[in-house]
């Protein structure tokens, strides 16, 4: 099913002022019962990290650090096992693993005699338990586990499927028969960027030659075409041949795909 774009400007429109819980997630499938949950849930981390990245700088001033500090320490004073940490980033409307970020490095600087590498925040983030400080290690593991879009456990998700996405991918390729050279097989041929997959044999694809595949685990909005194209797509561009482009998407898109060049 392809999602147009007055169907996506309508889902994106009441995303404005809905905050980033699963509690919404749900409301959003009631509202929009025709449209997948995995439809849904990317487009609702896409808008939600453009929001973030909208904002992010205001979280970090060192007074909204010290701001924010302060009221953990207070919070778990007065009661350790309460969701402090998790309540403080719904809030002021900040991602619970990024706030959990911000107070982590704050607690470490304040109890470490170097300042710490982002490596060990990394770590740390990756796994609460080598957090020295057992409050603030279930503090940040309560921001990680509800936490859906960013955050490790939400990287290690799109991790597996992109991984998934592109197993099935090859197999359809396989299924049709077509000849084709994967992006370890193009590496080892010197190639510096690669897309996921060039075909040996060009294919037809509604009137268009198709002469390599990328695939992406996003929703595939007009923003996030135009910064791929720019970023990357461009790069696999050969005008000498005029090849074209199709952009296999893992969720619904706009469009179900996207042919440039012909």
């Amino acid at each position: 099913m392809i999602l147009t774009k007055a169907q996506y400007d309508e889902i994106a429109q009441c995303l404005v002022s809905v905050p980033p819980t699963r509690q919404s997630l749900r409301k959003l499938k009631q509202r929009f019962p025709s449209q997948s949950q995995a439809t849904l849930l990317s487009i609702f981390s896409q808008e939600y990290q453009k929001h973030i990245k909208r904002t992010h700088a205001k979280h970090h001033t060192s007074e909204a650090i010290e701001s924010y500090y302060q009221r953990y320490l207070n919070g778990v004073g007065e009661n350790g096992a309460a969701p402090v940490l998790l309540e403080l980033a719904n809030e002021v409307d900040y991602a619970p693993s990024l706030m959990a970020r911000i107070i982590l490095e704050r607690f470490l600087q304040e109890h470490e005699e170097a300042p710490p590498s982002k490596s060990v925040i990394n770590s740390m983030l990756r796994d609460p338990s080598q957090i020295p400080d057992g409050v603030l290690a279930n503090q940040v593991y309560q921001c990680i586990v509800n936490d859906c879009c960013y955050g490790p456990l939400v990287d290690c998700i799109k991790h597996a499927i992109g991984h998934e996405h592109e197993v099935l991918l090859r197999d359809l390729l396989l299924e049709k028969n077509l000849s084709f050279l994967d992006e370890d097989q193009l590496r080892a041929r010197g190639y510096d960027k690669t897309p996921d997959f060039i075909l040996q044999v060009p294919v037809a694809v509604e009137g268009h030659i198709i002469h390599w595949i990328e695939s992406k685990a996003s929703f595939g909005d007009e923003c996030s075409h135009h910064a791929y194209l720019h970023d990357q797509f461009w790069s696999y561009w050969n005008s000498s041949e005029k090849e074209s482009l199709i952009l296999w998407l893992k969720s619904q898109s706009l469009v179900k795909f996207v042919i440039v060049g012909i």
